[in-house]
């Protein structure tokens, strides 16, 4: 990939994040998880940190290693022609400067987005990340969209009835930091993801799943992305289980029925 062919996917993945028009990201962890869902209508594609990281044997939670990371998000930037974004967790390093570091070779893959949370880290912490991952994409010549995420909600931290100011104060220092987008994984009420749209100023992603308002309820609340995080890994790790304790306890093959088939996953895998 070319560096002008880079900056174009970059400002693609920029235009498609539109408050009530939401970029839809079904994330993957591999490559023909990738092409299928590129297949199915997507826009861009989007890693999820967890899916990835149970994929390469490690747990979610900054424990895969980071140069096997990066490897698999070039296998999957190299898969599709659509803009990619991946999820790096809190950046793969102890520092500002080495999650600069962690982006500038996220770019040599040829992503052009990334996530960054900021776990339980203090805001000021999380914000000089956001900060590391902008200069690095400026380096590099490359309009990097930084999504920058809060664990408040997902991971409950502090008072319930002071969280959505606390995520507030959070998403407007990342913003001021550099980030281009938001994301409050944790939040299904409408009430609640009306108000982080009015409050913080940049595009709101949330992270949708059963029980969660569809896509067409989160537009009009002015959601700009959905993401489905590690669903779609999960899923796929259900039908695993379920088809391999089929065929060691009742020794048939049932749970094996409408998958996709030989001659159809080969194809993709061609490309």
């Amino acid at each position: 990939m070319t560096l002008t062919q880079q900056q174009e996917k970059a400002r693609t993945l920029r235009e498609l994040h539109r408050p009530g028009e939401p970029l839809v990201l079904a994330n993957v962890w591999d490559a023909l998880g990738a092409r299928l869902v590129a297949a199915a209508g997507a826009r861009a594609i989007a890693t999820a940190s967890a899916s990835v990281s149970w994929t390469l044997g490690s747990a979610d939670g900054d424990a895969a290693d980071r140069e096997e990371v990066l490897a698999q998000t070039a296998l999957i930037v190299r898969s599709v022609g659509l803009p990619v974004t991946a999820d790096l967790e809190t950046g793969f390093g102890a520092t500002a400067a080495e999650v600069g570091g962690t982006v500038a070779a996220l770019l040599a893959t040829g992503a052009v987005g990334v996530n960054l949370e900021d776990a339980a880290r203090p805001a000021d912490e999380a914000a000089e990340r956001i900060a590391a991952a902008r200069a690095a994409g400026d380096r590099a010549g490359v309009d990097l969209f930084v999504n920058g995420r809060t664990d408040v909600f997902l991971r409950g931290i502090g008072d319930p009835a002071g969280r959505l100011d606390e995520a507030v104060r959070r998403l407007r220092a990342y913003v001021e930091a550099g980030a281009d987008g938001v994301f409050v994984p944790g939040v299904e009420d409408p009430e609640t993801i009306a108000a982080l749209v009015a409050a913080v100023p940049a595009p709101l992603n949330v992270l949708a799943g059963p029980g969660s308002p569809s896509v067409p309820e989160l537009a009009k609340l002015g959601v700009a992305r959905v993401s489905l995080g590690p669903g779609l890994a999960k899923a796929a790790y259900a039908a695993v289980r379920r088809a391999a304790e089929e065929v060691y306890t009742a020794g048939t093959y049932t749970a094996l029925d409408g998958g996709l088939s030989y001659p159809e996953l080969n194809a993709l895998a061609e490309g």
